[in-house]
């Protein structure tokens, strides 16, 4: 079998430290599709984001209402398609140039991470890069269950001789070395349909990545990644958590509730269409309750097809408690998911939001309430040319995928099996269908 290990969704090869490239980042989200591209240059590091070694320049961007999608999934690869070749398009256009392959977001498919050791003898007394390959890999299929596929395999640590907490054991003398690794995975279908859609565009997909690892990528600020944070990507479908602790990714999850839900539930509670709850939420969204401007009254147009029938009465109150029910509702379940990671033991970290739901009025102060830690709502960081509209919590992940090929090299690839084929690999803009080939 040539191409990648059946396990393992598609990698991209690491940033060439002094070369400048053009990468295009597709975020198929359940009520948006957003697409970026933008020219990776060279810089020196900055004080804020020491880990970047590319300075990001936003050359083309799109975004466009989402079909075919539900909690983050395919649900119908014709439209979705579709809407996919229409938001490459206007990228495209705007960038005048042709993208070839995309860097791919996935927050469907209940991701989830988890903390494996695996270790091994060594029999040649210095640790060689094929050691930590070799029991690296044994850590990623032992964390691999039927019908999961692993999109993120990142050692944290690395123990010679029962010593823990060294960074690169590459050289050292040990008689037994381990690895501690966050691997994440998905439900291998969810990440199959996702590309299945981009390779029906003629793109290729250059690596897949988490949703919310990706935000963190693009929000956080390198102290808060080496304190301690967690990072919640609220989109419309799905809600998803990465969790940062001393500057590396450790773990992430997610479930199936998000801003789409507080939609429904305004058009249920409201007895209106839902555009017209999707408008409601927009432009006066809130989870604050109390004040004056509670006792506001508005008129909403009622769901149905008679124009004759009266508009509603609301009063904004109404609208703060139908929302409010269902952030809170989001905020619990994070909290426990928070409760069972390695989040729960870094009493300084923080949490930082992202994502279009993130955005409604008073929310950062309903988290600090039930999540009793500090919350923010974190923008984009470092980008250059980002258009004013792109520079919200919404784009957090299409902006992170821009930047994570700069952290490609922590990552785990799991080894090509012939050298034939590593000498035969196409360009770094290669690897169709290969893995959606190599079945389940």
């Amino acid at each position: 079998m040539t191409g990648f290990d059946r396990n393992q969704t598609p990698k991209t090869r690491p940033m060439a430290p002094h070369r400048t490239a053009l990468v295009a980042s597709l975020d198929i989200g359940t009520s948006k599709i957003a697409c970026m591209i933008a020219r990776l240059k060279p810089c020196p590091p900055s004080d804020a984001l020491r880990g970047r070694s590319h300075a990001v320049e936003m050359v083309g961007y799109s975004q466009i209402q989402s079909r075919g999608v539900k909690a983050g999934a395919v649900v119908d690869l014709a439209d979705c398609e579709h809407a996919v070749r229409h938001a490459v398009a206007l990228a495209e256009r705007m960038a005048r140039v042709r993208v070839e392959s995309v860097l791919l977001s996935v927050s469907a498919g209940r991701l989830q991470g988890q903390l494996i050791e695996a270790s091994a003898d060594i029999k040649g007394g210095a640790v060689t890069a094929d050691d930590v390959a070799r029991v690296t890999s044994t850590g990623m299929n032992h964390a691999t269950g039927p019908g999961r596929t692993v999109l993120h395999a990142l050692p944290v640590s690395y123990t010679l001789d029962g010593v823990k907490g060294i960074r690169d054991p590459r050289g050292m003398v040990a008689r037994q070395f381990g690895v501690d690794m966050n691997v994440v995975t998905a439900d291998a279908t969810a990440a199959k349909n996702l590309m299945l859609v981009v390779e029906r565009c003629h793109l290729n997909v250059e690596a897949m990545a988490a949703s919310p690892y990706v935000a963190g990528l693009s929000v956080l600020t390198d102290d808060e990644a080496d304190l301690g944070a967690a990072v919640v990507e609220m989109g419309a479908g799905t809600t998803t958590i990465a969790i940062y602790s001393a500057g590396r990714f450790v773990h992430a999850s997610g479930f199936a509730v998000g801003g789409q839900h507080i939609t429904m539930d305004l058009a249920r509670g409201l007895g209106a269409c839902i555009a017209d709850a999707e408008r409601i939420k927009t432009l006066y969204g809130t989870v604050l309750t109390g004040g004056s401007d509670a006792r506001e009254l508005m008129s909403i147009p009622t769901a149905g097809d008679n124009e004759r029938d009266d508009p509603q009465i609301i009063s904004r109150a109404t609208i703060a408690n139908i929302i409010r029910h269902r952030a809170e509702e989001i905020f619990e379940m994070v909290r426990d998911r928070l409760a069972d990671s390695p989040f729960a033991a870094e009493p300084r970290a923080r949490v930082v939001l992202s994502g279009g739901a993130s955005q409604l009025t008073g929310i950062p102060e309903l988290a600090t309430q039930i999540l009793g830690r500090p919350v923010r709502v974190g923008r984009p960081l470092g980008f250059s040319r980002m258009p004013n509209e792109a520079k919200s919590a919404s784009f957090a992940v299409p902006s992170g995928l821009l930047v994570y090929p700069q952290y490609a090299h922590l990552e785990h690839v799991e080894p090509r099996h012939s050298r034939h084929a590593r000498a035969a690999r196409p360009g770094y803009f290669g690897k169709v269908g290969r893995w959606l080939r190599e079945g389940f």
